[in-house]
């Protein structure tokens, strides 16, 4: 579908109509050409946060948060509510000014008010950016002329969004009128319109479809491929486990971790759940070995929890059935240690009469991690 317009059509019917959040166009200045993307250096991180600070009179909201971004990475920034995590990002994209620490595109200092290090920025908002009395051809066309887009390139640039965010086919109807999905997907759109160096993605698949989410991390994915550093926050562990190269947790301020999704969750032990027929007498037996509850199913379960410390017992588990199920030792990596802890388990709730119906590991995650880190209290 050709991008047809009129530009003085268009600007005189946005005059008209209520201004998106200011996030939607971080990277705009209106110029009459498009200006040439800055230097990339040889070595020197795409972007880089150091010792970022923001405080509001005695509220410290961000504490001391450091981070790099290489091209054609995917960075997860994930925090509980209220850890930093919008305010760093606002920090990034030059709307909010630091109590103290840098922000640096492309090794260069930035503030917000350097034009040709905006352009850098692509940024989609929780909230949509977009004017939704227009359609998505309209939408795309005023954000693509703010960023400096002209002419046949602008209906160019327009028609290959439309094609990467898959609303071809409805280009031409009200994004009013458009479900949750189709409005992420058009907030995700307008944020690629001048092809940005850097995107900053604030949950931008909360709300959506299951099909509209798949197109949309299809959409990071293809970004990161042609070289596009993205940070991308998100509570969805499984899209940030999914699609990301690295994450930094953030809580309180800070950085918690910040590494490879394999370093992070290659180092924290996985349970083993135990099924019974019944717990009576548990507690009293094994005391400190184990933990009595349920497990996901909601069944009686027998939780041997992974993190033992070191022992010099070892054992082989290979070759242990107990009551009505059996432990396939190709399914459960665990530790000597584990192990060890385990045959004792089985023993002592042999003598008590206690069936094992089957034994599961709760493989080491991303959530598993968080949950370690910030804990399982409630935010607000």
């Amino acid at each position: 579908m050709s991008a047809g317009f009129t530009s003085t059509s268009l600007l005189s019917r946005i005059g008209r109509l209520s201004s998106p959040p200011a996030a939607a166009v971080v990277g705009a200045a209106v110029q009459k050409e498009l200006p040439a993307q800055p230097a990339q250096g040889n070595g020197t991180s795409l972007a880089e946060v150091v010792h970022l600070r923001k405080s509001y009179g005695n509220h410290l909201a961000v504490k001391d948060v450091s981070f790099k971004l290489q091209r054609g990475e995917v960075l997860g920034l994930l925090g509980p509510n209220g850890a930093g995590k919008s305010t760093t990002m606002m920090m990034l994209a030059g709307l909010l000014t630091p109590t103290s620490g840098d922000v640096l595109l492309d090794g260069r200092k930035f503030d917000g008010r350097n034009h040709d290090l905006r352009r850098m920025l692509g940024v989609v908002p929780q909230e949509y950016a977009i004017y939704q009395e227009l359609d998505a051809i309209d939408n795309l066309l005023f954000f693509g002329k703010l960023y400096g887009l002209r002419g046949n390139a602008l209906k160019d640039r327009c028609d290959e969004v439309l094609e990467q965010i898959g609303l071809v086919e409805s280009a031409k109807r009200p994004s009013g009128d458009y479900s949750g999905g189709m409005k992420r997907r058009l907030n995700f759109g307008v944020a690629l319109m001048h092809k940005p160096s850097i995107l900053i993605l604030d949950e931008p698949t909360v709300g959506v479809d299951p099909q509209s989410r798949s197109h949309l991390l299809d959409c990071v994915r293809r970004q990161a491929s042609e070289g596009v550093g993205i940070v991308y926050a998100s509570h969805y562990m499984e899209e940030i486990q999914s699609i990301c190269h690295r994450v930094a947790i953030v809580d309180h301020g800070e950085v918690l971790v910040d590494d490879t999704i394999p370093n992070l969750i290659g180092g924290s032990a996985s349970d083993l759940y135990l099924y019974v027929n019944k717990t009576t007498g548990i507690a009293e037996a094994l005391g400190n070995l184990v933990i009595v509850g349920l497990g996901s199913d909601g069944e009686p379960a027998v939780i041997v929890p992974g993190d033992v410390p070191p022992s010099s017992k070892h054992a082989d588990v290979s070759s242990l059935r107990y009551g009505l199920g059996s432990l396939n030792p190709e399914t459960p990596r665990i530790s000597p240690e584990l192990s060890w802890r385990l045959q004792t388990v089985l023993f002592k709730l042999g003598n008590l009469g206690i069936d094992v119906l089957r034994i599961e590991t709760q493989q080491s995650n991303l959530e598993r991690l968080f949950l370690q880190l910030t804990g399982k209290r409630l935010r607000d």
